[in-house]
């Protein structure tokens, strides 16, 4: 996979709007703000490589990246509340 330093720089900006939904999307395992952008970012470059290598694309142009982004931030969000045990699904 290569990335261009355009597509890094949307990965970075879609992932701070993705982090930011994740959070709101699963309450209670949110790490605040600046987690929740940390953990957006991390899950839009994971959605960004996993997504497509699965043949799964939903929407188009950045409205795609969003949803992607998003999909990716609230996995990784459930892992991390898993993995740390902290409170039921």
């Amino acid at each position: 996979m290569v990335l261009s330093g355009e597509s890094i720089l949307v990965i970075l900006l879609v992932g701070l709007l993705a982090g930011w939904l994740a959070g709101q999307i699963v309450r209670g395992a949110g790490f605040g703000l600046i987690g929740d952008i940390a953990i957006g970012i991390v899950g839009a470059f994971i959605a960004s490589w996993l997504l497509p290598q699965l043949g799964i694309a939903l929407g188009a142009g950045l409205v795609r990246a969003v949803i992607n982004a998003t999909i990716g931030a609230v996995v990784l969000l459930l892992i991390v509340r898993l993995v740390r045990g902290r409170g039921r699904w």
